[in-house]
């Protein structure tokens, strides 16, 4: 019994301590966020407020949508012999990785939960591919695979554009309709690029 009488003094002793820690650290922290429903002052001031429920579908749906046109990209070096086409793929990935990081910036700006990849539960998400659809693509190669690669990609790049635009609308973040203009602006003339290409594939 007197063992166990120390065991919890110790306990609370240092419960105290690492509480006393943590609000002589808490001013420090820029990304603070709480699981309940009440926030310290610093972390409310390190948690962005400009933003709305569009913002967040918007940067939420894009992240694994970006994954997708990434990984899309990666599977051209060694399928693909058309340069013009393993161009565009380096300059896809190129554009959107960065823009992937942006995501989880203004995400977690927001007090948000980290992005994630899976987009499993995002089936009706504009257009995102199917497993099917990448599995097939995967195991083509050379003009077959240059052909269902393009059009997949403007079909992806259709939806990212449909998803920006409903961000325009509806979003109030500055930088997250920044980021909704840019992929508007460049996507569209990757749009154009490929369906040149693919008239000539």
């Amino acid at each position: 019994m007197f063992t166990s009488t120390i065991r919890f003094k110790a306990v609370v002793a240092a419960g105290a301590a690492v509480a006393l820690l943590a609000a002589g650290c808490g001013s420090n922290t820029s990304t603070s966020s709480t699981a309940s429903g009440t926030s310290s002052p610093s972390a409310s001031a390190a948690t962005r407020t400009d933003y709305n429920d569009a913002d967040v579908t918007f940067l939420q749906m894009m992240y694994p949508h970006h994954a997708q046109a990434v990984e899309m990209a990666q599977l051209v070096p060694g399928r693909s012999q058309n340069q013009q086409v393993l161009a565009l793929a380096a300059n896809i990935e190129k554009a959107q990785a960065p823009e992937m990081s942006q995501i989880s910036a203004l995400l977690q700006s927001f007090g948000k939960p980290a992005p994630t990849t899976d987009a499993g539960h995002m089936t009706g998400m504009p257009g995102m591919m199917a497993l099917d659809q990448m599995n097939t693509l995967k195991g083509l190669s050379g003009k077959d695979f240059d052909r269902m690669w393009l059009q997949m990609m403007i079909d992806h790049h259709t939806g990212a554009i449909t998803m920006s635009n409903t961000e325009l609308a509806n979003g109030t973040n500055p930088d997250s309709k920044s980021l909704a203009q840019t992929i508007i602006t460049n996507q569209q003339a990757e749009i154009d690029q490929m369906r040149g290409m693919l008239a000539q594939a």
